[in-house]
């Protein structure tokens, strides 16, 4: 069976928010179906969000300020596509994105992360993003600089500037000075990678402690923003000698280089407008903090997250490293199976600020059919290209196919049901000898049909015991 991935839209502009201009709720859902399978509904609220996200940027700033974001829930099964419809999204118009388990947080007082951090992150990813766009736009000016100092490091000035200066008023320092000439010659045979496993020695910013690191990576920006400053001033100047090949004094020099180009205030300014305009918060297994207060045990502090998350929802700023964010207009998405509890089960208050509800539905056979061959990132080709790598080519029959997503859902019906996460399991059981076995096979080729997944497969499907244990 041949796979062919199919074409993309061709990218529209880019907006000052980093995001593609004016998709249509239309083309966001054709977007999103060459990657999942199924779940129209689903993907119809995501691109109806999205647009309005966009509507909303061309009102008048009195309104625009008013219009809060659709947030949405939405319900489903393990396996059937919930979080990889945000992460596409996401993708798609290229919006600061982070993906939290609700499940980790904690009410305040208690041991844990507080929910506000979530946004910390989500900014610290969109400050990283911006900062390596800005990066790509200096980057050609900044190799100049770097070929300067890496000359430098290798022919070092004159030590006697007073002399030169004499040589060069008295007209000998352009016949006699072989200095600017060296200085080329090395740039030529620096340009043509000569020098590339040469040692020398330069100058590097001293790392935070791993302490601080460690700190900084979730109670730093809980504590003073004093103390924070004071710690960056004791750790962040400090620099040591270190000696390197060019090729990785080159490396480090673009850094700094581009660090030097990049004014850090528009990189701050520039990543909190995205946070604040284009976010996207995915918070799963949402229904973990589903339930009212039994007063004892792992489950007193559900009601507290909930409540200490509706100020997020609602709209308010949250201090970070890069300065305030304001979430009142950052795109909450949440999910869980709702297997125990159920949406109504969360503070009426949470409830009314996730207004669109979605169920996803568990998937069957034809799904299955369609995971393995239509997506771009369909499971036969992503096991094709792996095994191409070691010259093997493995083809899928049509018959086969069929074979794996009725056995796939036949296991989910049998056990607990992972939805499309069954057929990696099954993949992984069916090509076990092929992959182990690739690097020395003399047979080029392998037609995987259905009678090669029934004499690999059929036993330990069969049998309750062994798929419970090996699928």
């Amino acid at each position: 069976m041949s796979v062919t991935p199919r074409g993309t839209l061709d990218a529209p502009a880019a907006d000052p928010l980093g995001a593609p201009a004016d998709l249509t709720p239309r083309e966001i859902v054709v977007e999103l179906d060459r990657y999942i399978v199924g779940q129209a509904a689903a993907k119809r609220a995501v691109a109806i969000a999205l647009r309005n996200r966009t509507r909303r940027l061309k009102l008048s700033p009195e309104m625009a300020e008013e219009v809060a974001p659709k947030n949405i829930i939405m319900i489903g099964p393990t396996g059937v596509g919930k979080t990889e419809i945000a992460r596409r999204l996401a993708r798609l118009t290229r919006s600061p994105f982070i993906k939290v388990e609700a499940s980790k947080y904690t009410e305040v007082g208690y041991v844990g992360r507080d929910v506000e951090s979530m946004v910390r992150d989500l900014a610290d990813i969109a400050f990283e993003r911006v900062r390596a766009e800005m990066s790509e736009q200096v980057r050609g000016r900044a190799r100049g600089g770097v070929e300067e100092r890496l000359l430098g490091l290798l022919l070092p000035a004159p030590v006697s500037p007073p002399l030169q200066a004499a040589r060069s008023e008295s007209g000998e320092g352009t016949r006699t000075d072989p200095y600017p000439r060296t200085r080329e010659k090395l740039r030529l045979q620096l340009r043509e990678g000569l020098f590339e496993d040469r040692v020398v020695e330069i100058e590097v910013k001293q790392e935070a402690p791993p302490a601080l690191r460690v700190l900084g990576g979730g109670g730093l920006d809980d504590m003073d923003q004093g103390v924070r400053e004071s710690l960056a001033g004791l750790f962040g100047g400090r620099t040591r000698r270190r000696k390197v090949t060019i090729t990785e004094a080159r490396e480090i020099l673009q850094r700094e280089e581009e660090d030097r180009l990049i004014d850090p205030d528009a990189v701050k300014r520039v990543a909190l407008r995205r946070v604040e305009e284009s976010g996207i918060v995915f918070i799963d297994e949402i229904d973990k903090v589903a339930g009212r207060e039994r007063g004892h045990g792992p489950d007193v502090s559900r009601e507290g997250v909930q409540r200490d998350l509706l100020p997020l929802v609602e709209g308010t700023s949250v201090s970070t490293r890069h300065g305030l964010v304001r979430t009142n207009h950052i795109l909450f998405i949440a999910s869980g199976a709702f297997h125990v509890s159920k949406p109504s089960d969360l503070i009426p208050e949470l409830q009314g600020r996730f207004p669109i509800r979605v169920e996803l539905q568990p998937l069957g056979v034809a799904e299955f059919v369609r995971i393995l061959t239509e997506p771009r990132n369909a499971l036969a080709t992503q096991y094709r290209a792996l095994l191409l790598t070691e010259g093997v080519e493995i083809e899928f029959t049509e018959d086969a196919v069929q074979a794996v997503a009725e056995m796939a859902a036949r296991v989910n019906e049998r056990s607990e049901n992972i939805g499309a996460r069954r057929l990696h399991t099954i993949m992984e059981r069916l090509l076990d000898q092929v992959s182990f076995d690739a690097p020395e096979m003399t047979e080029r080729k392998v037609v995987i049909n259905s009678a090669y997944v029934h004499r690999m497969l059929a036993e330990i499907v069969e049998n309750d015991d062994l798929s419970r244990y090996i699928l």
